[in-house]
């Protein structure tokens, strides 16, 4: 692949809830598109059980919208479907929830700065964060490491999926004035 056919990296990312767990690398997204909770659920392969349940439990948590009581929609980031993913991926090979919330904790407080260069490996019960060969060699040579995830594939499988499904901006889900309609009219008052 050539300089030019090499996709561009950002250099601001939307800081959400999801802090500063990946920071560099992949698309080009404005902090301002989001994902609603199906397209969320089908980009990162999971139900909405699970995506409702992870919302209201903070393990991941919307940053462009969240919910504000009912009928309101949750929007989720690029950053949110990809830590869904992962999360989901650590479930899938037996990992459990609460090594999950450490794992993504710890993440967040190492401050990646390359997400491309990271591999997630686990023994089942424990995820171990990669940056170099070296250190998934030295894993696996003493008796651990039964998988791996290589966060920057999982990027571009969100970035692929994400490209098929419809997006929006949070202010696109404003309800429409109809004049002389006094339920939108109060709508509108207690929205502004």
């Amino acid at each position: 692949m050539s300089t030019a056919e090499q996709p561009t990296r950002p250099t601001t990312v939307p800081v959400g809830s999801q802090g500063v767990l990946f920071d560099a690398g992949g698309t080009e997204l404005s902090e301002e598109t989001g994902y609603r909770g199906p397209a969320a659920c089908k980009a990162a392969g999971i139900t909405y059980r699970q995506l409702d349940y992870w919302a209201r439990t903070g393990l991941v948590e919307p940053s462009v919208r969240s919910a504000k009581g009912s009928g309101s929609q949750r929007l989720y980031g690029f950053r949110d479907i990809l830590v869904l993913k992962v999360v989901k991926r650590l479930l899938d090979t037996g990992v459990s929830l609460q090594q999950i919330r450490l794992a993504i904790t710890s993440l967040r407080q190492a401050g990646v700065e390359e997400l491309s260069g990271i591999t997630l490996m686990s023994d089942g019960a424990t995820v171990y964060e990669c940056t170099s060969a070296d250190e998934i060699v030295d894993l696996l040579a003493g008796g651990q490491g039964v998988f791996g995830i290589a966060l920057g594939k999982v990027w571009r499988e969100v970035e692929g999926e994400l490209a098929e499904l419809p997006s929006e901006r949070p202010e696109d889900d404003a309800p429409p004035a109809h004049p002389g309609d006094e339920l939108s009219a109060r709508r509108a008052a207690r929205l502004a």
